[in-house]
Order: structure tokens, then C-alpha cells, then sequence
């Protein structure tokens, strides 16, 4: 009986997203095999190259995925808490006996493999952040819930932004969409578009005219709600905390963040010019992606990419790739793919009876959709470089396999959805 119920279930899962998927990775490997082609090493597959890791990648990714499928869903549920500890495990030791690469102390050497901590993290605190929703029933309105919540997020993200990796911290700020439609107030999410207007705002406009103008608009508020006491200590409070947060934007930008990754954020607002520095990726990358047009240079035809002048192309430039040697065209493809397994996770969440899957299916969609827009954003200029890869599609075993947790575990509790977790 419960072998045909194991069963049931495993032919239950949602086979369209699975070849989504698929897809994807075969876009990945063809186009990290462009990233790194040598006309000279033609004839012959090298698995030590790039290349060819990344197909051991795929290949075991896929057997770790249809893996996940063959488990008992409810087993996600009792080994959330130790899945997210051993994560936070991982996390602190990076710190200690990490290797450091471009900066960054988030690699710890196996062999010749490098486990990035940060990318499993994720699904780890995914799992504990359903979990907590589903046990608990929190609905957001009180200090407590929104406390705990933030907790489980902010633990693995502080840890990460010690390696530092700024990047990768960033994306567990997804995690607030999630909580948002399981009642938390929609204020916050403003509160999080401020934040983002004001610090933009803070190196293209002089602090004192912010200061002016937030203090005009709080006046003007209180003014309108003058007879509201309550209005009125909440839109001082409110003042106040922006304006301090001005200043907390100037010293952690010159205390916190590396030199790199100031020039980054100048780049891209315009406050300075480096062809040859820290602007080149990107230049070089949308220059590639230009001079694809409609329809591509053709599969190894690209002269940005023959010839390595785009950094880090296999990883997180990769998308630059697939502008050159396939266009317009194949970009929109890769797009809409992206845009069909997102709209489908978003559905395959809703329709959800468990509340744990239906958190942990939208915080899958929600990391995915940081992912996607964060890395084609940088690569064409509008985004700084965060150094993010692109899912499934980036060369990596970590971010690779990572991926392919986080979704795999959705589908397998989407398999059971007539069923309580």
C-alpha cells in the first residue's frame, strides 16, 4: 500500500515544469560550452573543463531532482529546523576555512569541488519559513510573529553578508513576498520601496534637500491629520527614522561595502566613468548582447565571446552569451521560459491545501524571480553587479544543484497537494 501510494504521487508531479527545467539546463550547458569554447581543443569532450563539469552538474542534478521525488513530502516538514541548521552550520564555517575568490570567503574547497553555503541556504530557510507559517498560523499583525520571521531570514543573511557577499544576501530579501501574501502588512513592502528610492536618492541629491524634503512632506501630513494624535507621533517617528537612514546609507557606504562594489553602484547611477575598470564587464556584455540583433551571430560565431572579452562569461555574465551568438530571438526565449516556469510555480502554489507548501512554492518563485531579473539586469547595464548566477543556466555545481533542490522539493509536495503536511 504504500509502495503504490509512493508511487502515485511520484507519477502526480507536475511534468511540464520538470521539462522546463530540462530546458533550461540544455540552454545552460550549450551556451557554457560557447562561453568557453577552444577551436583548438575541438575535437574531443574534456570533462575537466568547464564544459564538461557542468554536464556532470546537469546529469546529477537530474538524478538529485527525480531523487527528491521518490521521498515522502512530509519529511521536508519534520527536518526543516535541521536542514536550516545544518545550512547555518555551513555558513559559519565558510567563515573560518573558506577559500577566497574575488573577494568573497564563500567557497570551501572539497577536492577540486567548491560547496557555496550561501546558494543551499536558501531552500533551507525556505523550509523553516513555511514551517513556521504552517505551525504557528501567524498573521503578521503583532511585533512577535513579525520578529520570528525576520529572525529566520536575517540569521543565514548576516552570516552571508560576513564573507562578504552582498550578492548573495541581497536575495534573501525575497523572502518578504512570501510573508506578504500570508498577511503581513503591505506597508512594509512600501517601507522597502523607500528604503530603495531614498538610497538612490541619497547620491544624486544633497542630503540637506532630502532632509527638507522629508520634513515638508511630514509637516504637510500632520497638518491634514492634525486632529489624529496617533497620525501625527507616527509621521514624526516615520521622519525621523528616514532621515536617520540617510546617514546610515553614508556610512555604510563608505564603511561597509568594498571599493568594487562602491564603483559599481556609481556606474550605474551615472556618478562616474570606467571603461576600462570596474565598468568593462558590463560594457563588454552589452556590446555582445548588442551586436547578437535579431537573430544571433550563430552557435561559437561570437567574436565577444570567441575571443573572452567578457569576464566571468560562464557565470554570471553567461546571459551575454546567449545576446550574441543567438539574438533577439533566443533571449526572448530564454525570457519567456523563465516567465512560463515562474507563472506556473505561482499557480502550482495557489492551488495548494497545505499551508507549508503553499509558502515554500512562493518562496521558490519569489528566489527564482530575484535571481532571473537581478542577473539579465546587470548584464545590460540597469542593475549593478552583484555577482548572482543565472538559474540552472550559470556554470556551477552549487548554484546548479541548489536550484534544483528548491524546486524539486516543490513539486514533490505539489505532488501530494490533495494530501496535509
Amino acid at each position: 500500500m504504500i509502495q503504490q501510494q509512493g508511487n502515485r504521487f511520484f507519477f502526480n508531479v507536475d511534468w511540464i515544469t520538470v521539462l522546463i527545467y530540462i530546458a533550461l539546463c540544455a540552454v545552460g550547458f550549450t551556451n557554457v560550452y560557447a562561453s568557453i569554447y577552444n577551436p583548438e581543443k575541438a575535437a574531443g569532450f574534456d570533462f575537466a573543463s568547464s564544459y564538461g563539469k557542468q554536464l556532470i552538474y546537469v546529469i546529477t542534478g537530474l538524478i538529485l531532482g527525480l531523487s527528491i521525488l521518490l521521498f515522502d513530502g512530509r519529511l521536508f516538514n519534520v527536518f526543516a529546523p535541521f536542514i536550516y541548521g545544518a545550512t547555518l552550520f555551513l555558513l559559519v564555517v565558510v567563515l573560518f576555512v573558506g577559500r577566497n575568490v574575488g573577494g568573497n570567503q564563500a567557497w570551501i574547497p572539497i577536492g577540486s569541488f567548491r560547496l557555496q553555503p550561501s546558494e543551499f541556504a536558501k531552500f533551507g530557510t525556505a523550509l523553516l519559513l513555511a514551517r513556521y507559517v504552517s505551525t504557528f498560523n501567524p498573521k503578521f499583525r503583532d511585533i512577535k510573529s513579525i520578529v520570528i520571521a525576520g529572525l529566520i531570514v536575517l540569521a543565514p543573511l548576516l552570516l552571508i553578508m560576513l564573507q562578504p557577499d552582498t550578492g548573495s544576501a541581497l536575495v534573501f530579501l525575497a523572502f518578504m513576498f512570501p510573508l506578504y501574501r500570508e498577511g503581513l502588512s503591505g506597508y512594509f513592502l512600501l517601507i522597502f520601496l523607500g528604503m530603495i528610492v531614498l538610497f538612490v536618492a541619497d547620491f544624486l541629491v544633497p542630503t540637506y534637500v532630502l532632509i527638507l524634503i522629508l520634513t515638508t512632506i511630514g509637516g504637510l501630513f500632520i497638518y491634514n491629520n492634525r486632529r489624529k494624535q496617533k497620525i501625527i507621533i507616527s509621521t514624526v517617528l516615520v521622519t525621523i527614522i528616514a532621515i536617520a537612514y540617510l546617514f546610515v546609507v553614508k556610512i555604510a557606504y563608505e564603511k561597509i561595502l568594498a571599493p568594487h562594489q562602491r564603483s559599481r553602484i556609481e556606474l550605474m547611477l551615472g556618478l562616474k566613468a570606467d571603461n576600462k575598470g570596474a565598468g568593462y564587464n558590463v560594457i563588454q556584455s552589452q556590446i555582445a548582447i548588442g551586436s547578437g540583433q535579431a537573430t544571433g551571430r550563430g552557435f561559437l560565431q561570437g567574436t565577444q565571446t570567441k575571443y573572452g572579452y567578457v569576464p566571468a562569461q560562464s557565470t554570471d555574465f553567461i546571459f551575454s552569451t546567449i545576446g550574441e551568438e543567438w539574438g533577439f530571438m533566443g533571449c526572448s526565449v530564454v525570457i519567456g521560459l523563465y516567465m512560463f516556469l515562474l507563472l506556473r510555480l505561482i499557480n502550482l502554489a495557489e492551488r495548494q491545501r497545505s499551508t507549508f507548501s503553499r509558502v515554500y512554492g512562493y518562496s521558490v518563485a519569489c528566489i527564482l524571480f530575484f535571481h532571473v531579473f537581478i542577473n539579465i539586469g546587470m548584464t545590460i547595464g540597469i542593475i549593478p553587479v552583484i555577482g548572482i548566477p543565472l538559474p540552472f543556466i550559470s556554470y556551477g555545481g552549487s548554484s546548479l544543484w541548489s536550484f534544483t533542490i528548491l524546486l524539486f522539493i516543490f513539486l514533490k509536495l505539489d505532488s501530494n497537494r490533495m494530501g496535509f503536511i
